[in-house]
């Protein structure tokens, strides 16, 4: 049960940290602003709004590292599922034994004309 909590976790920490990403603008977007660009007028001004999605990624980037630590705690503790079958140990069956002599092969019979005569010995 904790180990699907921890996913879900893990998962909405990877959408966000994904979505932060692809928000953010890079470093070259800064020399825009400077000269007039409309991102110096947004809602947190024009250094404000990197700062804010740049702490939030790293929270996000931080809790997806801790989820992940998680996730391989828990998976790697987890007790190993034995089956009925397995708690039931059947004794080998014992291998059949060999006949004690090889019974000869039966000779032919002398009296009629038969073709075993032929055969070379």
């Amino acid at each position: 049960m904790i180990e699907i909590a921890i996913l879900v976790f893990h998962i909405l920490a990877a959408i966000g940290v994904i979505g932060l990403v692809l928000l953010q603008h890079g470093k070259g977007a800064d020399m825009g602003a400077a000269f007039g660009s409309g991102a110096s007028g947004s809602l947190f001004g024009s250094s404000g709004s990197a700062n804010f999605l740049s702490r939030t990624t790293a929270v996000l980037a931080a809790v997806f590292f801790l989820t992940s630590m998680g996730l391989t705690y828990v998976t790697s503790h987890k007790p190993q599922a034995r089956s009925v079958m397995d708690s039931h140990k059947t004794p080998a069956a014992p291998a059949p034994a060999a006949p004690a002599s090889v019974p000869a092969p039966a000779a032919p019979a002398e009296g009629a004309d038969s073709k075993a005569k032929d055969i070379p010995k």
